[in-house]
C-alpha cells in the first residue's frame, strides 16, 4: 500500500513537473509594433501600436499575433477618437485583432544560425468580428539570441466590414491600407 501510495505521488510530481516547464522552442515577444498606413489623395493617416504581444514556436512555425485595438496612436487626438468610436473599429466591441498563423517553410529558416531568412506565412486574419484567411510573405532575422519576425501586408476595409459609404471618411481613408508588422524575441 506504501509503494502504490509512492508511486502515485512520484507520477504526480512527474506530470505537475512537466506540465509547467516552459517549452523552449516558444519564444514569446511582448515588445512588437504594428503600424497601419492609409493613403488618399487628401489625406495620409498612420496609426502605431507598442502593445503587441505575440509567440513564435520555431520547431513548428506556429505564430500568434494579439493586438489591442486601442492601442493604435494617432497623430491627431480626433483620428484616434473616431477610430474607436463604434462608427469605426468599435474597439469596444472588438478590442483585439488576432493573426494565427503558420511559417510554411519553416525548413528554410535555421532558427540557430545568423541570417535574414525570407518566410511564408499562411493562417487567419481576425479583424472587427471578422476572420479571413491570409497568405503573406515576411522576413526572420537571426541574429545571436535574438530573433525578429518583420513583415508588410495589405488589406481592405470592407472584407472586414470596415466600410465607409458617404462623410468625409469616405474620401479620407483608403480602401486597402498597409499594415508593418515588427517582433523581437529572446531566445
Amino acid at each position: 500500500m506504501k509503494k502504490s501510495i509512492l508511486s502515485i505521488a512520484v507520477a504526480a510530481i512527474v506530470v505537475f513537473a512537466t506540465a509547467f516547464t516552459p517549452n523552449e522552442s516558444k519564444l514569446v515577444s511582448k515588445t512588437g509594433h504594428i503600424s497601419f498606413f492609409s493613403h488618399t489623395s487628401l489625406e495620409d493617416i498612420t496609426a502605431n501600436n507598442y502593445k503587441v504581444v505575440s509567440t513564435l514556436d520555431v520547431s513548428t512555425g506556429d505564430v500568434v499575433y494579439s493586438v489591442p485595438m486601442q492601442s493604435f496612436e494617432f497623430e491627431k487626438a480626433k483620428m484616434q477618437q473616431h477610430y474607436n468610436s463604434s462608427k469605426f473599429l468599435d474597439t469596444k466591441k472588438y478590442p483585439k485583432a488576432k493573426l494565427i498563423a503558420k511559417i510554411t517553410n519553416l525548413g528554410d529558416i535555421d532558427f540557430g544560425k545568423d541570417g535574414t531568412y525570407n518566410a511564408d506565412v499562411n493562417g487567419e486574419l481576425d479583424i472587427h468580428g471578422v476572420t479571413k484567411p491570409i497568405t503573406e510573405k515576411g522576413t526572420v532575422t537571426v541574429q545571436g539570441n535574438k530573433i525578429t519576425v518583420d513583415a508588410k501586408m495589405e488589406i481592405t476595409l470592407a472584407d472586414y466590414q470596415i466600410a465607409f459609404e458617404k462623410g468625409k471618411p469616405s474620401t479620407n481613408i483608403a480602401k486597402t491600407i498597409e499594415i508593418t508588422i515588427k517582433s523581437e524575441y529572446n531566445k
